[in-house]
């Protein structure tokens, strides 16, 4: 460790227990985690020279941006022989360039700061997720983050120009071009992007910005049945002439979970149907135009009955209260005791089929437990967690867990989905991306891991 202290100073590396337990913990609380030392680095020459030492040594190092991660990829083993590399320190702005529509951001910036620097300069950063003031822009880039926005602005993937990545035995790949066009050789940045730290530490990022949208509006609809949030997506998609920026499905459940939980926030219609959706809509129409063509439409799909009653926000203030309905729903479900999770992606025209049988599978492994499916409809990907039953032993339903996601998921192959839309594989999943991917891409995988980590130091017992 004196060597790495020699690098990053004695301050920065950090060997007490105490010190490193927020580190160590992550937010669900499924994984002990051990570590010989936490390393923050400041420089991407410091992250370069670590891994320099780390790969001659066959030290395991295990990546960590804001620790936000469910699926406990960013977490070492219960070993105490690896060593967490912290990005937190690397979260400078390197330039911003309003006529390329760009900017260039250390890994270790918070969402929230990447979207106030976009904000700052009258442009957009899209991105956006329940976490935002906390995770940091590598482990967005290292899940390939998902979020609300997806429907019209794509995953963090799709936002993403260019990478500075160190490789396992130290080299920096020096990728951050502000570029839309660049067909030399072989796109490097998709290779590191979603790989969740095993094949390269991302240490800066350039990634679009978009002109901010005069108005965004959002509203509230009570849908008339699950098949009806299709239909409506579809017929919004035809109907109106602003945007969809999201769509989020709500269950009745859920919502009623948060009156209970927090009964200050106000639900804004109040005889529920059993689904629920709030869209928002960006739009570059003057505002009264913009209210004046959702509210037609709306009232269109009331006449095709694909909901039964809506409100349009009147403010921003409005608006944010729309969406804390929505991100509560995470939040309540933890009073409620144990929860199973599953962060899936369906054709968006199986969804209603998709949740139908996995009621059914829910209660067929556990009865009376309490399904709760909400999520980015718009895009497919649906968080299908299901509550423990009133009043029952925790630890008696959490021992369901495999059973009930290895059905469930069984389900989503068979709709032909995804068992991760936006939350990685990590830890958590490692063993089933392996048994139910095909052989041909397995091998693939591990090529690129060999090719790009001989020794296997980044992020172990990881994804592979």
């Amino acid at each position: 460790m004196n060597l790495f202290c020699g690098i990053v100073g004695d301050s920065n590396v950090l060997l007490d227990e105490n010190d490193m337990q927020s580190f160590l913990s992550e937010p669900r609380n499924l994984y002990k985690a051990k570590a010989a030392c936490v390393i923050k680095p400041s420089s991407v020459l410091e992250i370069s020279n670590i891994l320099k030492i780390a790969n001659d040594n066959n030290i395991a190092i295990v990546p960590q941006g804001g620790n936000t991660g469910l699926v406990g990829g960013q977490v070492p083993y219960d070993k105490g022989n690896e060593v967490i590399l912290s990005l937190s320190r690397l979260n400078k702005l390197r330039a911003i360039d309003i006529s390329t529509n760009s900017i260039t951001i250390e890994a270790g910036m918070t969402l929230d700061k990447v979207q106030k620097l976009a904000d700052e300069n009258d442009r957009l950063f899209p991105l956006s997720l329940g976490s935002e003031g906390s995770c940091q822009i590598g482990g967005n880039l290292a899940t390939n983050a998902g979020g609300t926005a997806v429907i019209e602005y794509g995953n963090t993937r799709e936002l993403t120009l260019g990478l500075e990545v160190v490789l396992a035995d130290g080299k920096i790949l020096n990728g951050l071009k502000s570029l839309r066009k660049d067909n030399t050789g072989y796109d490097l940045k998709n290779i590191f992007i979603g790989s969740e730290g095993t094949l390269g530490i991302i240490t800066a990022a350039t990634m679009k910005l978009f002109p901010k949208p005069k108005n965004i509006i959002s509203t509230f609809v009570s849908l008339s049945n699950l098949n009806a949030a299709v239909d409506l997506l579809n017929f919004l998609r035809e109907e109106t002439m602003n945007k969809i920026t999201s769509f989020e499905l709500m269950p009745k459940i859920g919502i009623e979970l948060v009156q209970k939980h927090k009964p200050n926030i106000n639900i804004p219609l109040k005889d529920l149907n059993d689904w629920s959706a709030l869209i928002e809509f960006s739009s570059n129409s003057t505002l009264d135009s913009a209210r004046d063509d959702l509210e037609n439409t709306l009232f269109k799909a009331i006449n095709e009955n694909y909901i039964t009653d809506c409100i349009i926000a009147e403010s921003i203030s409005q608006s944010m209260d729309f969406w804390r309905i929505r991100h509560f729903i995470v939040e309540v479900q933890a009073y409620e005791g144990g929860s199973i999770k599953h962060d899936i992606s369906i054709p968006i025209a199986k969804i209603p089929q998709f949740i139908n049988e996995a009621n059914n599978i829910a209660e067929s492994v556990y009865p009376s437990s309490r399904p709760i499916p909400f999520g980015h409809i718009g895009d497919g990907n649906i968080h299908y967690n299901i509550t423990q039953p009133i009043n029952e032993n925790t630890d008696k339903f959490m021992e369901k867990w495999h059973d009930m996601s290895s059905k469930v998921h069984d389900l989503v192959v068979k709709l032909n989905g995804s068992i991760s839309a936006e939350h990685g594989i990590g830890r958590m999943k490692r063993d089933e991306l392996y048994e139910r991917s095909d052989s041909t891409k397995n091998y693939i995988m591990k090529n690129i891991k060999n090719a790009l980590d001989a020794r296997g130091i980044l992020n172990p017992g990881k994804v592979l």
